[in-house]
């Protein structure tokens, strides 16, 4: 089960590391093409580029780091073996269960980790 656990952790780093990579790809690339937009835009739009195109920016942010963050910090901690560490990947894995196909794929297996540890775990007590 430990190479699991490992296989796991290389999985949630990668995927949080992948996620703000693409975050900040997808924000350069609208923030080159906003201002050719912009210019087409009449006067009557121009607070959709002043007010609206920033806060949906910050909340899109917001979501992606809430969760890629903790998807490297549940990694890296089962990666070092930390006990609180399958505990973060399992509430990670049940949120990507909405990812379809990928994120799917990854909690199920999340779920099926932390079922075998905690069997293996019952068993040796």
């Amino acid at each position: 089960m430990e190479n699991h656990k490992r296989v796991l952790a290389f999985i949630y780093i990668i995927s949080g590391s992948l996620q703000i990579l693409g975050m900040i790809l997808l924000a350069t690339l609208v923030e080159s093409i906003m201002p050719f937009i912009s210019e087409q835009a009449g006067p009557d739009a121009q607070w959709v580029f002043t007010w609206l195109i920033p806060f949906i920016r910050t909340i899109a942010i917001g979501v992606v780091l809430i969760l890629a963050i903790p998807a490297i910090i549940a990694g890296a901690g089962l990666l070092n073996q930390k006990k609180w560490a399958l505990t973060l990947a399992l509430v990670l894995g049940c949120l990507k269960l909405f990812s379809f196909p990928i994120g799917t794929a990854i909690g199920i297996y999340t779920i099926w980790v932390y079922a075998g540890d905690n069997k293996i775990k019952s068993q040796t007590a």
